[in-house]
């Protein structure tokens, strides 16, 4: 078990769950559309409602993301943004916002070319707390949990719709900070939402996991949203978050009031 019970993402879930709240997870692609505008926006997201920030990091092959995802990832490619740009952004915004959790998510390829042991000691120095990397099997990842968990950085597995109980316990006793369930089957802002199936999958993980479980994919309204945060410890939102960027590329004014307008009002549904 590689519980982090001191890590910033722990402490977060704990003070939110003790006051009664859920907590709201935004997803952006670091460096879409622009370079200049990620900092800003993480600043932004955490002033309207954001409990944890999640930064995507860009990737050619990115094969968990919908289309959506993927343009965006496009677009910071286009600016070569790359893993160390994404540990420079973190260490940016922890000038002057030292609490925020912030996970990095992303693919192995980068991290491997990196190395665990020499990742591990960047992104916990920049101000990293956890670390989802979509296609580590958990069976694979003892050398990759161990390398990160040396600097106190959380290790965060996703369980799927068609994960089995052998494989959620296995991925209950390897994660920490927390359990990201995928709601849909499918990639990234694909599918509907059913809560009934959530509801019941949530309570399946939680029977083994001793961290909180939060929700994601599927997930593009206030609606939606309070209907998930019924069941789960905390709702994660991408591709819809995305969606609001793509459609004011070029203002980055109108792309912060979109986003932080969104964010409020996912607040508000997972609040009420």
């Amino acid at each position: 078990m590689s519980t982090n019970t001191s890590s910033r993402i722990s402490a977060q879930f704990k003070q939110k769950l003790a006051e009664g709240k859920k907590l709201l997870i935004p997803y952006i692609t670091v460096g879409d559309p622009t370079p200049e505008t990620t900092v800003p926006l993480m600043h932004a997201m955490v002033e309207s409602g954001a409990d944890i920030l999640e930064l995507g990091v860009p990737f050619s092959d990115p094969m968990a993301e919908g289309p959506v995802i993927q343009r965006a990832m496009e677009r910071a490619l286009q600016a070569n943004i790359s893993l160390t740009d994404v540990l420079g952004m973190v260490s940016e915004f922890r000038k002057t916002d030292n609490s925020t959790p912030i996970v990095v998510m992303g693919y192995l390829n980068p991290i491997e070319v990196m190395g665990y042991s020499e990742f591990a000691n960047a992104a916990a120095s920049a101000g990293v707390d956890g670390v989802l990397t979509v296609d580590i099997p958990v069976e694979e990842a003892d050398e990759y949990i161990k390398a990160f968990s040396n600097k106190g950085l959380d290790t965060i597995f996703l369980v799927a719709p068609t994960t089995n109980e052998q494989r959620i316990k296995l991925i209950s006793e390897a994660g920490s900070g927390f359990i990201y369930y995928v709601s849909v089957k499918g990639v990234t802002g694909a599918g509907h939402l059913n809560t009934d199936e959530v509801a019941e999958k949530v309570e399946q993980i939680k029977q083994h996991a001793k961290i909180p479980v939060g929700v994601g994919f599927g997930i593009h309204d206030a609606q939606s949203a309070k209907q998930v945060a019924t069941v789960a410890d905390a709702i994660v939102v991408g591709s819809a978050i995305v969606k609001r960027i793509e459609a004011n590329i070029g203002d980055s004014d109108k792309i912060t009031t979109d986003v932080t307008d969104f964010i409020q009002s996912l607040r508000n549904g997972i609040d009420s």
